[in-house]
């Protein structure tokens, strides 16, 4: 009996067969992908480097961080500046780095960030793993963040998988299941590594990120400037717009937060994170709903994390409200550089309230 097309092997092979039918084609694909980004890559300053570590800082910034972010506020350029080397990292206090990484939010890519740095001086003596595996193995990298270091750094072979291959490669070969099931991405990777060259790594592994980044996005793609529509199953089809498909939405569930603003003397009251993932940072005072009663309300600063979409009110605490239990400090409300590090959400609650604290003071 033959067996159902689904997803099995028999499946997978066939549908690398419709879109490539022999190595020319496939070979034709590549040097698609490579001279499109030789003349049309975006420069990038990690573009600029063949350093792993300077690849690998770029990397896990732009985890959870959309590049624009990160150029605009120069996150990467500060960080090397701040910490230059491997070695300049592993000796940094977790408090610098904190502060260095203030505003990227996830924080903990920042600690595995120096957990790596320290492995690497304590087992390389600087010098970064030479095989894929290895390169697993440093706290925090993965198999794309490792695929990504040892091709962008060393120009050799390593395939890599993220949302932006996922959804090329999607529209590619014209995959109508859902591309976030376990299922799914054994296939893109496997697709990826079929794919993949042996020469030219670097190029060929930033163009297929780039075309999902800027001309295959979500919704609309600009079929009409890809370089490799005649591949495209969905653009033959007339699918492009539907897909990739998702098994479903996470439901976001909706949160009240309200934290007080301590002020004294030009000095500002912050209290320290609790929780392993939070250790290290602070935030503004929490209070309650029958504490903040009758204080003034300055204004509410929205905010998403993970499933949770939080509305934070932000209160302005009387001279003479009572002293805060816990572990709380006195900050010089200078602005950002003399304060400690802080979640996202508060560091940008307290410059706004710098920024209108002028208006408010002539209105009280």
């Amino acid at each position: 009996m033959a067996k159902k097309e689904g997803l099995g092997e028999v499946s997978d092979q066939s549908r690398f067969e419709k879109v490539f039918s022999d190595s020319g084609s496939v070979d034709r694909f590549r040097n698609a992908v490579i001279a499109w980004f030789k003349e049309e890559g975006r420069e990038y300053p990690w573009r600029n480097t063949t350093d792993p570590y300077a690849i690998l800082v770029s990397e896990l910034m732009l985890q959870q961080t959309r590049i624009a972010t990160v150029l605009e506020r120069d996150y990467f350029g500060r960080w090397m500046r701040r910490f230059p080397d491997v070695h300049a990292l592993a000796r940094a206090k977790e408090e610098e780095i904190l502060k260095a990484w203030e505003g990227l939010g996830y924080y903990n890519r920042a600690r595995n960030l120096q957990k790596a740095a320290q492995k690497v001086v304590e087992k390389g003596k600087g010098d970064f793993p030479d095989s894929i595996e290895e390169m697993e193995s440093l706290p925090g990298v993965g198999r794309y963040t490792a695929g990504a270091v040892f091709s962008f750094a060393y120009d050799r072979r390593a395939p890599i998988v993220d949302g932006n291959v996922i959804r090329v490669f999607a529209r590619l070969f014209g995959y109508e299941e859902a591309v976030d099931l376990p299922v799914a991405g054994k296939l893109m990777w496997k697709w990826a590594d079929l794919l993949t060259p042996e020469a030219h790594v670097r190029a060929y592994n930033s163009g297929i990120m780039e075309l999902g980044q800027r001309l295959c996005v979500r919704g609309t793609p600009e079929c009409s400037a890809c370089p490799v529509q005649e591949f495209c199953q969905a653009h033959s089809r007339g699918i492009t717009e539907q897909l990739p498909r998702k098994k479903g939405k996470v439901k976001v569930t909706l949160k009240q937060e309200s934290v007080g603003l301590f002020i004294k003397n030009g000095e500002i009251l912050l209290e320290e994170e609790s929780g392993a993932r939070r250790k290290g940072l602070w935030k503004l005072p929490v209070v309650t709903k029958s504490e903040s009663e009758d204080w003034e309300e300055l204004f509410r600063l929205p905010y998403a994390i993970t499933r949770y979409r939080v509305e934070m009110t932000v209160f302005r605490a009387p001279p003479n409200s009572r002293e805060r239990e816990g572990c709380t400090k006195w900050y010089p409300l200078s602005g950002g550089e003399s304060l400690p590090p802080l979640g996202s959400p508060y560091r940008k609650a307290i410059l706004k309230y710098l920024d209108i604290r002028d208006d408010l003071m002539m209105n009280r």
